[in-house]
């Protein structure tokens, strides 16, 4: 089987690494240089434009930062579009919206090629240890067909339902995300100010019914230590706040707590800039708090 992976970000190289080893592998990114170094370092082949990625493949992934860049990808001479065989597989692995990849896959289909969207989670963590849980929205069929080629760096991969509906599942995770974040940074900032401990009000926190992944997995390693590493773009998750808000107005429901998460997150982003990774959201309350939440 032939595949061509787009998009070597922090998320898509270890992704694209695991399917190096299984299969013939071409990758293409937007940064030449970042593409050439990842192939000398797999044995992939090196494509110059995507339609030189899709021309010999049986599956295409892509692992973008959103669904408008996958369907400018596809546009063009020298797009996907122009490339694709028919009867291929399209995977898209970018936490992109469901609107957007219902259109993609009508308009894929007049080409014979099948279209799933499967957004993964996990961080670079899971990225390298090819554990990332996969939410995939696509035909019966097109998951079954799919399952061996996410497998290689997915440890869950669950069919959520027709196409977009991966992308919603995404969306939604992301953004109990965030409020996890903002409000775990809120609950901490109030508790060292009244006079607890930080370590101690984490470690309390997480022997209680309040704790969360957040609190579990991201203060202990980041924000007790004062450590900020750039893994996954603060832009990024407000955008899927905003991927979020999107599809609980679609389907009519409510959404005043999510519509909160996104202008609190908007509002740090202003703040912080573009640059900024998603857990400094904590650093921007202790700011605002005048307090830090040190161990």
């Amino acid at each position: 089987m032939r595949i061509a992976f787009l998009g070597l970000g922090a998320i898509g190289a270890p992704m694209a690494a695991h399917l190096a080893g299984r299969w013939h592998l071409t990758v293409y990114n937007r940064t030449a240089r970042t593409a050439a170094e990842f192939a000398t370092r797999h044995s992939a082949a090196v494509a110059a434009a995507p339609r030189e990625a899709a021309e010999e493949a049986d599956v295409v992934i892509t692992c973008v930062p959103t669904s408008r860049e996958v369907e400018a990808m596809l546009d063009g001479p020298e797009g996907l579009a122009a490339g694709l065989r028919r009867g291929a597989l399209f995977l898209d692995c970018t936490s992109g919206d469901p609107a957007s990849s219902r259109r993609i896959a009508a308009r894929l289909a007049q080409q014979d090629v099948a279209f799933a969207d499967a957004p993964v989670s996990g961080g670079t963590n899971g990225a390298e240890a090819g554990t990332l849980t996969i939410m995939v929205g696509g035909a019966p069929d097109t998951f079954r067909r799919a399952h061996p080629v996410l497998s290689a760096f997915g440890s869950r991969i669950e069919h959520m339902g027709p196409v977009g509906t991966g992308h919603a599942m995404k969306a939604i995770n992301n953004a109990l995300l965030a409020v996890n974040i903002l409000a775990v940074g809120e609950g901490l900032a109030a508790l060292v100010k009244a006079g607890v401990a930080p370590r101690t009000a984490v470690e309390v926190l997480n022997a209680s019914s309040g704790r969360s992944f957040v609190s579990e997995s991201l203060v202990p390693e980041r924000v007790l230590t004062g450590q900020w590493p750039r893994t996954f773009r603060l832009a990024l998750l407000e955008k899927d706040v905003g991927i979020a808000r999107s599809l609980l107005g679609d389907v009519g429901v409510p959404g005043p707590v999510l519509e909160l998460a996104g202008e609190r997150l908007a509002r740090a982003r202003s703040e912080l800039g573009d640059e900024a990774d998603y857990i400094e959201a904590i650093r921007w309350i202790e700011h605002q708090a005048d307090v830090q939440i040190r161990g």
